[in-house]
């Protein structure tokens, strides 16, 4: 994101929380976890600040934002289960997708599905896309709504306490995070060349067909 972006999501964040208070915090949360990229490392940090400033608890934040990336989550994991392996399978030919990397990733979540998602709620950019997938896959619900919800509290939970910690200087907090996105942006890129490697020949094949 350049900073221009962020400056403008910044001023729409704490509209939006300054306005609805513990529903904003929830409702912002719940934005980003919808595969929507609005940072929760500005969402928390500014709820924090605000519980320096005696508006809110720190358990408050952390509750509220908590279960709005579980709201959030819920609804892409059901968009996920909606779309159906059959449509996949039908038009995800265009993008590569085939039936053996729908197989792999059911038993990746049927097998590591608790812990991907627990863990995932901790990492930026990831926590914000994993539910799609979970919900393609056909995870079973109630273990992604209970890990969900688990792996979102610490999360939501260190960055209002640092929020609160850093008082008026809480917004050197998005910058130190963008770091991590861009990491994570990296290695993300280097899985899409590694998907596209792997589907070479397929890619080939689509290629000489339009010929």
């Amino acid at each position: 994101m350049t900073a221009k972006l962020i400056s403008i999501l910044a001023v729409f964040i704490m509209g939006g929380i300054s306005a609805l208070g513990y529903c904003g915090v929830a409702a912002m949360m719940a934005i980003e976890s919808m595969c929507i990229p609005l940072p929760s490392e500005v969402i928390m940090p500014f709820s924090g600040f605000l519980v320096s400033q005696g508006r809110f608890t720190l358990m408050g934040i952390t509750l509220a934002g908590s279960i709005g990336s579980l709201v959030g989550s819920a609804l892409a994991y059901w968009v996920g289960w909606w779309l159906e392996k059959d449509y996949l399978l039908r038009y995800g030919k265009y993008i590569l997708i085939t039936s053996h990397d729908l197989d792999s990733a059911e038993r990746f979540f049927s097998k590591y599905g608790d812990a991907a998602i627990f863990f995932s709620r901790m990492l930026p950019v990831v926590r914000t896309f994993i539910s799609l997938p979970a919900g393609i896959s056909r995870m079973d619900f109630k273990k992604f709504a209970i890990y969900t919800f688990l792996g979102s509290i610490p999360w939501c939970l260190a960055l209002g306490y640092a929020g609160k910690k850093l008082g008026d200087n809480w917004e050197t907090l998005g910058a130190y995070f963008q770091k991590f996105d861009v990491l994570i942006v990296i290695l993300l890129v280097i899985g899409v060349i590694w998907f596209l490697a792997r589907h070479s020949e397929l890619l080939k094949e689509k290629l000489r067909c339009r010929k």
